[in-house]
């Protein structure tokens, strides 16, 4: 019963992520982004702890230097979340298009879609930290997930706009950090702050809530 609920959570949550690309209507709506953010963390929620309940199959052990990696990704990843949201960048989602420079795009200079490649860092490390059978599907998915993501946004910005558009508005990014145009962008202070603080919480958290302690 453990690998159906599992299952189940996985199918719920990624049908859930393909929602919003095939209802541009239900976007539009006003609400819709708290509401699907809601669901979306209560699915999240549901799916690691299916995971946490799943049988263990052990694949490989987990060694002191793993933990190691999974703190050096954690602040980066965090650090593009925060930067990310709300942000100049109408290429990928979780931007807005207004004020869009193509010359100089911002965030999108460093990092054409900053939100799948912090979902593609924290999911590589806690796949690399957690070696048995329900947890690499899980976090393994998830990076898939993302690389398979900014693929398919790219196409379907291409589409919408017309090729010529996406290529024009896309020319100083890329889909690889630091090759599109990066020097001219100054990440906001406050964003930096946040960044830390968010980190410092979810440091503190992670083992009260979810049974882990994140010490290396």
């Amino acid at each position: 019963m453990a690998w159906i609920e599992f299952s189940g959570a996985l199918v719920a949550f990624y049908l859930a992520h393909l929602l919003p690309a095939r209802a541009a209507g239900l976007r539009a709506r006003r609400g819709f982004h708290a509401a699907y953010g809601l669901v979306s963390l209560a699915l999240l929620a549901w799916v690691i702890a299916a995971a946490g309940r799943a049988p263990f199959v052990p694949l490989w052990d987990q060694a002191g230097w793993m933990r190691l990696v999974v703190n050096l990704a954690m602040p980066l990843a965090i650090l593009l979340i925060c930067l990310a949201i709300g942000a100049v960048n109408p290429l990928s989602f979780g931007g807005r298009s207004q004020g869009f420079d193509p010359a100089r795009p911002g965030l999108a200079g460093v990092v054409r879609h900053p939100l799948l490649w912090a979902l593609l860092i924290w999911a590589s490390a806690h796949a690399l930290v957690n070696g048995d059978l329900a947890h690499v599907i899980l976090f393994g998915g998830f990076a898939l997930y993302a690389v398979i993501g900014m693929r398919a946004i790219d196409a379907r910005k291409a589409r919408d706009w017309g090729r010529g558009m996406w290529v024009t508005r896309a020319s100083a990014t890329s889909n690889l950090p630091f090759r599109g145009n990066w020097r001219s962008y100054r990440p906001p202070v406050m964003r930096l702050v946040l960044a830390l603080l968010v980190w410092a919480a979810l440091w503190h958290l992670h083992e009260p809530v979810i049974g882990v302690s994140p010490q290396p």
